[in-house]
């Protein structure tokens, strides 16, 4: 893999494993100042007052115990936006899928709090996203080491091959094995994958996931980019980042919110 501060070309390999395991592991996608610039900017958003993004619980609420999360911190923070609407990040996202371009849907700043966390459960994002067809992926990018201790993610291979499922209860979340019908993914062995600071993965909106809980003393800083390939129709469900805007069902996802970032 070659990077230069503009663009990062994928291997064959690369790109192979994505397509065949439903995601990806990243090296070196932040330079140390790329990574103090984020850590920075990722604490400022974290902390300000919220006008366009908004946070998903408050602190002591029970979604907070598994995940302090801010969304759409583009909106309000130019520091953020610089990161979010990078077209190096989402030129990866336009290999991995091979995608003609790829849009924005959403950011969110991912805190694993220390002290009285909880692990993410197992999951797939694309029954929360009000998106008809599959393909949309995110990318996570670690402001931290990560591994087991602190909330590192694990990926069942290949799970994305099961299609969607219904959504989970983050508070309250079932087994894995009781509603993956198909008996050899349900089976598979969860690679856990632990990285260095400035590091990311890719996983696609069908891959199930999960991510340790924090018993460090510090947060686990992350900053999550959800991009999904240009022509993407909206369902018409509701979710909170299309809420307000002029969207039909239906019809390609596009607008002010969810701009072109790579072609």
């Amino acid at each position: 893999m070659s990077t230069t501060m503009e663009q990062t070309i994928l291997t064959d390999e690369q790109i192979r494993f994505y397509r065949e395991n439903g995601f990806v592991q990243v090296d070196g996608v932040l330079n140390a100042e790329e990574l103090e610039e984020l850590r920075e900017y990722l604490g400022e958003a974290m902390q300000a007052d919220q006008d366009n993004s908004f946070s998903t619980d408050k602190e002591g609420g029970a979604y907070y115990r598994v995940l302090n999360q801010k969304v759409n911190t583009w909106r309000d923070h130019g520091g953020m936006a610089k990161y979010v609407l990078h077209p190096r990040f989402a030129g990866l996202a336009k290999q991995l899928t091979g995608a003609s371009a790829i849009r924005l849907f959403h950011d969110h700043a991912l805190y694993k709090m220390p002290g009285d966390s909880k692990p993410t459960p197992w999951h797939q994002d694309m029954p929360y996203w009000p998106m008809n067809e599959k393909g949309s992926l995110s990318i996570w990018i670690t402001l931290d080491d990560v591994d087991e201790r602190n909330g590192c993610m694990m990926f069942v291979p290949g799970s994305q091959k099961a299609g969607k499922l219904k959504g989970i209860d983050f508070i309250n979340p079932q087994d894995i094995k009781e509603y993956v019908e198909d008996p050899e993914i349900a089976a598979k062995q969860p690679v856990i994958v632990r990285m260095k600071a400035g590091s990311c993965t890719f996983h696609d909106g069908l891959t199930f996931h999960y991510a340790h809980s924090n018993q460090t003393d510090a947060p686990r800083r992350v900053l999550a980019i959800i991009y999904m390939p240009d022509g993407t129709t909206y369902s018409g469900k509701g979710h909170p980042v299309t809420n307000g805007e002029a969207l039909t069902a239906d019809q390609p996802i596009r607008g002010r919110l969810f701009p072109v970032l790579a072609k």
